[in-house]
């Protein structure tokens, strides 16, 4: 279980921006659940980008007109008898507010006006939705959600997370064909955004420490540009992509952050830690253990669970072949500032 305020203080961690002025009033207000939350920022951050002014592109058109614009489409003019009428089919480039990112934002808002939310809420938004009278409509379900920023964009960063997370983490599809807002996101939104909060946690407070998510090369014996002892494909090699690494002369910490609806496999009757998790810490820290052989250094492990409502929560610290491996849970319905504290009691520990 997670407090839906603590929700609002994970993105602030993952998305600098929420903790612009513009947004104080959303972290003091009280939330009965996900989709309120995620209309309240997405209203805050909207409003923002209007100010600003909603971002531009240029995008292609192809038009009779009277007057010469762009590139005059010969084929097409011909075909549609344009002369006739003294015009000329032209393709050109228009600067428009009728962009991609413009369109997910207006069909999300318009999503979240249908859906049962605060009436005041929905109040807020269908102002909002006037701006993008120009905006053409689209189905979420059709979005292709890999986008690309870079200087002119990156303040439309945090807002399409949020319309991701409304779009595949809080539609639910109803048996009837019909599409619903859930009161909370599902399992894998809510584990990326974990994985996101753990670490950028680390680098806004604890700025002593190196908090990065970096891969982890395979420790093989024929060093890491050969081709394997027996001839072995490197690409074959699945990735190490670390969650968390927290280093400080020397001494590093691997977090591998886990974010499930159950914290323990059970088999008849006995609680155990997933299998899977623990061989992949394990795996993780014995290969930078490996890399970093010949210089000091100290590397430790943590599996870092985020808690549950089930009766037994992960934890255990254990010594692994030289190496220590911990695993604690991480009680994420609790006022934030516990969290806070058990999150500072990690660094306390390790370093």
């Amino acid at each position: 279980m997670i407090r839906v305020q603590n929700i609002y203080h994970m993105l602030a961690y993952a998305f600098q921006v929420l903790r612009e002025q513009g947004y104080a009033d959303v972290a003091a207000e009280k939330f009965d659940n996900t989709a309120e939350l995620l209309a309240a920022i997405l209203a805050r951050g909207v409003s923002s980008q209007v100010k600003r002014g909603l971002g531009r592109e240029y995008l292609p058109r192809t038009e009779a007109l009277a007057t010469l614009r762009g590139r005059i489409d010969v084929a097409e003019t011909v075909k549609a008898r344009a002369v006739l009428r003294r015009q000329m089919v032209c393709d050109y480039d228009e600067f428009s507010i009728d962009a991609p990112m413009n369109r997910m934002l207006k069909a999300t808002m318009r999503l979240l006006v249908r859906s049962d939310i605060d009436k005041a809420r929905r109040k807020e938004l269908r102002g909002l939705l006037v701006y993008f009278a120009d905006v053409a409509d689209i189905d979420l379900a059709s979005v292709d959600w890999h986008l690309r920023f870079d200087r002119g964009n990156q303040t439309y960063r945090m807002l399409m997370n949020v319309c991701w997370l409304v779009a595949e983490g809080l539609l639910q599809t109803q048996e009837d064909g019909t599409v619903r807002l859930a009161n909370f996101l599902d399992e894998q939104r809510m584990s990326r955004l974990y994985e996101k909060f753990i670490l950028e946690y680390y680098r806004r407070e604890h700025p002593d420490l190196r908090a990065e998510a970096p891969y982890i090369k395979w420790a093989l014996d024929d060093g890491p540009h050969g081709a394997g002892a027996f001839g072995g494909a490197l690409d074959m090699l699945p990735a190490m992509h670390s969650d968390v690494m927290l280093s400080r002369s020397g001494n590093m910490l691997i977090i591998d952050a886990k974010y499930y609806a159950h914290t323990t496999q059970r088999h008849f009757d006995k609680h155990t830690y997933h299998s899977g998790n623990l061989y992949q810490i394990f795996t993780y820290v014995k290969n930078k253990e490996a890399e970093l052989a010949g210089a000091e250094h100290t590397v430790s492990g943590l599996l870092l669970y985020a808690g549950t409502d089930e009766e037994v929560q992960p934890s255990g610290t254990y010594l692994m072949s030289g190496n220590r491996i911990g695993v604690r849970t991480l009680n994420l319905n609790q006022p934030f500032e516990a969290i806070r504290a058990q999150l500072d009691a990690i660094v306390e520990e390790h370093f």
